[in-house]
């Protein structure tokens, strides 16, 4: 999704084509190989995945400047500099799950087609949806499909779930969906009622939104003065999380004209805000999962030398 605009964003001009770029999220390696088609002969990128099965894609790809590394883009500080590179020119950060993976009913990630209930983007990692369904309080259920899936019906399905696990054990999607189906009360236009439900677990489970906070961090402490981060996210949370961070850094205090405080002296902002892009109707026409994405495109700008 927005591969090209993605891409055309990090800006891999100049110097920077024969620099270091990071794609947080391999995927199925559609924005990987676009960046190593623009990059130079000296340039290296470096792509992070948790999903072992994007790790094996990423093992055909023979380019000598690419590096893939199984792990959380949260952890890129650490794992580039064990690589020796203290820093990037250029961080794509795409958020969510891939189409590969939705698709695979034996993810558990959608309730389109039945299937196990695991909704981890790392299987060799952590516990299932199936395992934290099994052994949850209902109070932390409830709290979970509340504040990750925006789902106003929160406490009927985390009754609803434990009424059931009582009974049965709650391992498949479709499971799942028919108990959510039949705890939400009214249903949203066009979309199916499960939906915030599976999404809630599914970055419950994953922890994607501690790592997108970590990871924003670790990426701004990576960018070279110039060097551009774009982040593509495809929910509201992910979003806010992403403008808050990227305001924070764009935003200055300043102090009190009255003060003798000369021009160079003042606060300056940190990054500057460069885009805010959404697919086209075209893209989403003939992809609807793409609806809901957003990207983002941020800056990092120099430190004013002092005079």
């Amino acid at each position: 999704m927005l591969l090209d605009e993605a891409v055309d964003a990090l800006d891999l001009v100049g110097a920077r084509a024969d620099g270091v770029v990071v794609d947080g999220t391999f995927g199925r390696g559609g924005h990987s190989r676009l960046i190593l088609s623009r990059l130079g002969p000296q340039g290296r990128l470096f792509a992070f995945d948790k999903d072992p099965q994007a790790i094996a894609t990423a093992a055909q790809i023979t380019d000598p400047r690419f590096h893939i590394v199984h792990d959380s883009f949260a952890t890129m500080r650490t794992a580039l500099g064990e690589r020796g590179v203290a820093q990037a020119d250029a961080i794509l950060l795409d958020l969510g799950i891939s189409s590969p993976q939705v698709d695979d009913a034996a993810r558990g990630f959608s309730f389109r087609n039945d299937g196990p209930l695991d909704m981890r983007m790392d299987t060799t990692r952590g516990i299932s949806a199936a395992q934290w369904l099994a052994s949850e309080t209902e109070q932390q259920l409830e709290k979970v499909i509340r504040d990750y899936g925006e789902e106003r019906f929160a406490f009927q399905i985390a009754k609803a779930i434990v009424a059931r696990r009582a009974v049965e054990p709650i391992s498949s999607t479709r499971q799942l969906a028919g108990i959510v189906a039949n705890a939400v009360k009214t249903r949203e236009k066009g979309k199916d009622p499960a939906t915030r439900t599976f999404q809630a677990i599914r970055i419950f489970i994953n922890k994607e939104l501690e790592d997108l906070e970590a990871g924003l961090s670790e990426a701004y402490a990576m960018l070279a003065p110039g060097a551009r981060l774009v982040v593509i996210s495809f929910h509201s949370l992910e979003d806010r999380m992403v403008k808050q961070f990227l305001a924070s850094k764009a935003k200055v205090e300043q102090p009190d004209r009255r003060l003798p405080i000369r021009a160079v002296d003042l606060p300056q902002p940190l990054v500057k805000l460069v885009a805010k892009i959404k697919p086209s109707a075209e893209e989403v026409a003939a992809n609807p999962r793409a609806r809901s994405a957003v990207m983002r495109v941020a800056e990092r700008l120099p430190a004013r030398s002092a005079r």
